[in-house]
């Protein structure tokens, strides 16, 4: 059979050819209503509204097919938990990843999650979600991967690389959704150096990585919605960045006037044919907008599909590959590696964990225990042919144990079962109806949303379709108080407090796992237990995760990508019913920093079975200058215990104008076998140090020493200094 156009161009840029090139040939042939085809989604907006009442990106949402020339268009698949579209291995949340601080480890769940979306149609991944978490009571905070623009960047950059080996990947959202109440309509001000230096810096390491896409975020920033913002979409992305992907939207109400999101530098409107294709023909004859812009957004579309299929690797659509033996492991191992011990006193001389192999008797309490609590219903739902709950991993890591279940809120019979067990572990925590995605009813009957709809076909149920579910338990788009949205407090509910001072009370060996994805106060309770383990959401496989690590079969290596503070009035302001809000560089561990106090547990901690030592540190090279200069940092680590471990090396450092801030810089993950050293080499970005400089438009890096800290975490009083 003979090539098409598109086979053709591929065959070219495969050969060497500019992609940019190749897609002005593709362009060339293009008729003008094919043209604007390219800018939006192929399936009409009420055709597609139907289809989400059988379940969210139920097939992959098509964008810009123009079969003519076999150009395939943009198949989007959702994220980022695993691929969205049919019955995928569902991962545990971005955040579980972000604690095992091996960016390795990502790139592999990248390529699986890569390799399932091609599995099912698609070739682009909308779930390179890396916004920054300015206060934990951000209701997505699941989906991203920690506190710092250091890790956000490098984990995002992992995925990126995992992904595009089989699919185009977008990294989102773009800029400044950290809160998701009112994310239609917020707000947000914040001024340039805070804007570079600490919410679009993980942005540029991701497009610096190759990424193919960047979507939009839903709110406005500086008074301009971000899905035609000139100066997120053009200024920064294209002309001080120089990057050179596509840029897409949020679903359906991710821009707000369709010439000027064309002219601003958005590329393409997503899920639908909606508001372009209701308004740019017209804004066209207008002179609202020019066909100039029509074909560099549809340049930018094009080249990005020529690249991705010149370089992705062959892979059948075979759906033997979703929830594969082999994802399934992976899947485990990433949720072993995650799992984060924040405490583990000895009781009668020994700690509390790893569970003795002999264990007559286990209380299993909380309701938390038998949910399949994957994470939240939003969009980035994974729909896993099975699930293995914490109680099913107990049960069978333990077969000839007797469990006494408590999964209701009574503290007096928890209390009492525990009284009754050698060991009692405590399930509490958070689920989909406490924190996740959210549209909220009055979503519906806000006019300046409905506006951007095209006109209704009489007796359509618009309500009915946005909230398309799988299961009356399962809904995507959340309409309700109490389910999903901001967190409305941040410590446990108040019965599951009550619960777990009456299980400590009962019974000395007494185990906490928390379930959720930020930050958690625990100062009413944390004192009164020995031992605490944030579980995470932890994926299909995460009760077998959680036996192999009580058990002791995985040595605990998780630590915190956030901070946790002792007291709420050490974070930032928050109010989820703002419409208007001021950002500034202040959050997480750097604002404690600022604030003088220390944290109940700080950036970067966790626990191991092992103990390790920092035997050394050295700085053995350097590449690249100014804020742009790498540095590799050699450290030896020694495991001083009894059992096999990784350890996470991580570097911390000042200079620069802001000097008085102490930075993250970089970390790697280090193999150590029990009363064994092992040497690991850290690469050290500096761009962290760096300030914006507003006439040259970049961050730059003063003159004068930089001061690195290698440490296990924030401000670890073992660390080792080094001045460069």
């Amino acid at each position: 059979m003979a090539m098409t156009p598109f086979q053709q161009s591929v065959k070219a840029v495969k050969n060497g050819e500019d992609p940019f090139v190749q897609a002005g040939l593709l362009y060339d042939q293009l008729t003008n209503r094919e043209r604007l085809s390219l800018l939006d989604g192929d399936t009409p907006f009420y055709e597609l509204m139907g289809q989400m009442t059988r379940g969210y990106n139920h097939v992959p949402y098509v964008h810009g097919a123009v079969d003519r020339l076999g150009i395939p268009g943009t198949r989007f698949v959702d994220g980022p938990r695993g691929c969205v579209t049919g019955q995928g291995t569902a991962f545990p949340v971005s955040m579980a990843r972000g604690a095992t601080w091996d960016v390795d480890l990502e790139e592999r769940v990248g390529e699986a999650i890569g390799a399932e979306v091609r599995a099912v149609g698609g070739n682009f991944f909308g779930g390179v979600c890396i916004n920054l978490p300015r206060h934990p009571a951000w209701g997505r905070i699941q989906e991203t991967y920690g506190e710092d623009t250091y890790l956000l960047g490098e984990f995002g950059a992992a995925l990126t690389r995992g992904i595009q080996r089989y699919a185009m990947a977008c990294a989102k959202h773009y800029a400044l959704n950290s809160m998701e109440n009112k994310r239609f309509e917020v707000d947000v001000t914040i001024d340039e150096a805070s804007l570079h230096e600490q919410y679009l810096a993980h942005f540029k390491r991701v497009a610096d990585e190759g990424v193919a896409a960047i979507m939009s975020a839903y709110n406005s920033v500086n008074g301009e919605w971000a899905g035609q913002n000139k100066q997120l979409l053009t200024e920064v992305l294209r002309d001080q960045w120089g990057w050179d992907g596509i840029t897409v939207s949020d679903f359906i109400w991710g821009l707000r006037d369709a010439a000027t999101s064309l002219n601003n530098g958005l590329d393409l409107e997503e899920p639908a044919a909606q508001l372009r294709a209701r308004d740019l023909p017209k804004q066209l004859a207008e002179g609202d907008t020019s066909w100039e812009a029509v074909r560099r957004a549809g340049l930018r579309l094009l080249a990005a599909q020529l690249r991705s299929y010149a370089y992705r690797v062959d892979a059948p659509e075979d759906p033997a590959v979703l929830a594969s033996r082999e994802h399934r492991a992976l899947a485990r191992e990433v949720a072993g590696r995650a799992m984060t011990l924040l405490k583990n006193e000895p009781v009668d001389g020994t700690p509390v964990l790893p569970l003795p192999a002999d264990l007559a008797t286990i209380a299993a309490i909380g309701r938390l225990s038998v949910a399949e609590n994957m994470g939240d219903a939003g969009s980035s739902n994974v729909h896993p042919p099975s699930h293995v709950t914490p109680l099913e991993g107990i049960r069978a890591a333990y077969p000839g144990a007797r469990i006494l279940l408590v999964d209701d809120d009574d503290p007096q019979v928890a209390a009492k079962a525990a009284a009754e067990a050698d060991v009692a572990i405590v399930f509490a925590g958070f689920d989909k109806h406490d924190e996740g995605e959210y549209v909220g009813g009055d979503t519906m009957t806000n006019p300046d949303l409905l506006a951007l709809f095209p006109p209704a076909p009489e007796g359509f149920d618009l309500s009915g379709a946005m909230a398309g579910s799988v299961g009356e338990d399962d809904a995507v788009i959340m309409t309700e108080a109490g389910s999903g949205g901001d967190r409305s407090h941040l410590g446990l509910r108040a019965v599951e407090e009550e619960l777990v001072r009456a299980v400590a009370a009962a019974n000395p060996r007494t185990v906490i796992t928390l379930v959720g994805a930020g930050a958690i106060m625990m100062e009413n309770w944390r004192g009164q237990v020995p031992a605490i383990l944030m579980m995470w959401y932890a994926g299909m496989e995460g009760g077998r995760a959680l036996a192999d690590v009580l058990t002791g079969a995985v040595n605990p290596s998780g630590r915190l990508p956030f901070s946790i503070p002792t007291s709420e009035e050490h974070l930032p302001a928050f109010d989820r019913d703002w419409t208007s809000v001021t950002y500034d560089r202040w959050h997480g561990q750097r604002l404690l920093d600022r604030l003088g106090v220390e944290a109940a547990y700080p950036l970067g901690w966790g626990l191991s079975y092992t103990t390790y030592r920092l035997d050394g540190a050295e700085v053995i090279g350097s590449v690249g200058a100014g804020a742009q200069r790498i540095l590799t940092v050699r450290a030896t680590v020694a495991n001083t215990g009894e059992r096999d471990g990784i350890e996470v090396v991580q570097v911390y450092g000042r200079g620069g104008e802001h000097a008085e801030e102490t930075q993250l810089l970089g970390f790697a993950t280090v193999n150590v076998p029990a009363g064994a050293s092992g040497s690991v080499e850290v690469p050290v970005r500096l761009t962290q140090l760096g300030s914006w400089n507003p006439v040259a438009r970049r961050v730059e890096l003063d003159d004068g020493p930089v001061v690195l800290e290698v440490s296990f975490y924030a401000h670890d009083a073992r660390a080792i200094t080094l001045t460069v």
